[in-house]
């Protein structure tokens, strides 16, 4: 194990069977084995259980706090409602609007309408239309970013830095979005909606529709791609740069150049740690805008 994390570099921010900690605590902390090699356990493995765990226990514990009808206070409360809050409005609601949907002018959704003595009003209350994808967005994205977040915290790492797992986000957002698409236009309109009009002549729209409807599929297929790799090479990239950085350190120890390195190493790390932290929020950010607009081209094909 020691030869073969010799001789790749890159082991400190790839997935593995074992937790590396100091070595006042061990060293290598090895994970249970009990499905064995057919099914190997892993530290990502266990890092997604553990954010999710934590979105259910935050946001439970929130939704009673909001389902009770009282104000919710506390800063690390008002934190996680403000996100929500955000998403909701500034993200899903005007990205996607209200699709195929279509209110009276006098149900409540006025540009003006009343408001109660909290402040809110009925509008506010009612359910908009996009706020059906709201499940798909919030959790997407409060799941990225906790396990971006696990990667600030020492010895653990970001599943988020592993293709596998931003490839199956990418896979299901795919899957979102073509879901949504048939649901609004019917299976036929979405994949047809693929082509944009054209007036061409008909012997023309033979060889050009085709081809045409061919390269939007599998620019559909690139886009949610993009998504995995972007994600992926993002927080990747950031755990690297930290490693290089420390690793000045280690491959000056005895030497007198060590008295320089070594705080200009600590010095950089912190600077890249802080700079890690806004990466953290601005990747998921961006994953679940992309998500969000590209849920909103199938539900508003035209």
């Amino acid at each position: 194990m020691a030869s073969e994390h010799s001789a790749d570099v890159f082991h400190h921010v790839r997935d593995n069977t074992v937790f590396e900690v100091p070595q006042f605590l061990g060293g290598q902390w090895h994970i249970p084995q009990p499905f064995g090699e057919s099914f190997p356990i892993t530290k990502f493995m266990i890092l997604q259980v553990v954010a999710g765990l934590l979105i259910l226990l935050i946001f439970r514990a929130l939704a009673q706090k909001v389902a009770s009808g009282q104000a919710v206070r506390g800063r690390f409360w008002n934190f996680w409602e403000a996100i929500a809050l955000f998403l909701r409005d500034e993200v899903v609601r005007p990205t996607i609007g209200e699709g195929h949907a279509h209110h009276d002018p006098h149900d409540g959704h006025d540009k003006h309408p009343p408001h109660d003595e909290r402040g809110h009003s009925p509008a506010a209350k009612s359910r908009h239309p996009a706020d059906k994808h709201l499940p798909f967005i919030w959790t997407t994205f409060f799941f990225i970013l906790i396990c971006n977040l696990l990667g600030a915290i020492p010895w653990l790492g970001s599943p988020t830095g592993h293709i596998c797992v931003t490839g199956a986000l990418a896979i299901t957002t795919l899957f979102v979005v073509i879901r949504t698409g048939m649901k609004e236009v019917g299976p036929v309109g979405f994949w047809k909606a693929l082509v944009p009009p054209m007036d061409v002549p008909a012997w023309l729209g033979i060889f050009m529709i085709p081809m045409i409807w061919v390269l939007e599929f599998v620019g559909l297929m690139i886009k949610h791609g993009v998504l995995a790799v972007r994600l992926f090479a993002n927080i990747m990239a950031g755990h690297t740069v930290i490693a290089v950085i420390l690793g000045f350190i280690q491959d000056t120890a005895g030497t007198p150049l060590f008295f320089a390195v070594a705080p200009a190493s600590v010095l950089g790390q912190v600077g890249v740690g802080l700079l890690e932290l806004f990466v953290a929020f601005l990747q998921a950010y961006v994953f679940v805008f992309l998500a969000t607009v590209f849920i909103s081209a199938a539900a508003n094909p035209h």
